[in-house]
């Protein structure tokens, strides 16, 4: 099975160093959640030679550095890294790929993990790797989604790509959480950045999904960030 968790923020600076611990951060929680794919990880640069590297902070800042002296690196859009991890269990990838620690006024800040696991693995911890994406990174919202669903939400509800959205799994910060009756969320946590955590519904159920993204959207909860944006979250 193919599935993505990923979180999207708006403008937000920082240094590499920070980015560096946001990474080394989300990479060992990653590690603990997903055993099938510890160990070294692989740069995928969009040009020139891939590299080794261990989930740790001076891995990490290398490697963001190195990114930072692409000939098509701009400051204001951020920084660009894409891991693939190695020596993973037959049957399985895990792919993270992050733009962060940049200030665009158009262009959404980004953390994507995308894991294929085999059909016969047991249930995955969703909800663990999006509250783990969630706390590292802080994002706007974020959620646990396939193709299936992103379809359904296509077709069935007028998603268009590139406005928020909810998967089987859902993050909102706090601010968007603050735009939603609480008889209209589904199942929640409050996690330590302020923000939710919904448990909509299991994979694979895409007609509750829908229905949660309309009640969702109706309240506001999932509009989309001012243009230009000058904050990272609603």
């Amino acid at each position: 099975m193919r599935r993505v968790v990923r979180g999207f923020w708006g403008p937000r600076q920082e240094s590499a160093e920070e980015l560096a611990a946001r990474w080394s951060t989300m990479l060992d929680r990653f590690a603990r959640l997903l055993p099938q794919a510890t160990g070294t990880w692989r740069t995928v640069p969009a040009s020139g030679p891939a590299e080794t590297l261990q989930p740790d902070e001076p891995s990490l800042l290398t490697a963001l550095r190195t990114a930072r002296t692409a000939d098509d690196w701009s400051a204001a859009n951020g920084t660009s890294l894409r891991l693939l991890a190695e020596n993973t269990a037959p049957g399985w990838k895990v792919e993270i790929a992050a733009l962060a620690g940049g200030t665009p006024e158009y262009l959404l800040q980004s953390l994507v993990a995308t894991i294929v696991s085999p059909d016969e693995a047991s249930d995955l911890p969703d909800a663990e790797l999006l509250a783990a994406v969630a706390e590292s990174w802080v994002p706007d919202y974020g959620d646990v989604s396939d193709r299936a669903v992103t379809s359904a939400l296509k077709k069935e509800a007028g998603f268009r790509i590139g406005t928020p959205s909810v998967g089987w799994l859902a993050y909102l910060s706090a601010g968007r959480a603050a735009r939603t009756p609480a008889a209209s969320l589904p199942d929640s946590r409050t996690l330590p950045t302020g923000g939710v955590l919904l448990t909509i519904a299991p994979p694979g159920d895409t007609a509750t999904v829908v229905k949660a993204y309309q009640a969702l959207r109706d309240s506001g909860a999932l509009d989309p960030l001012p243009h230009p944006m000058t904050r990272p979250a609603l």
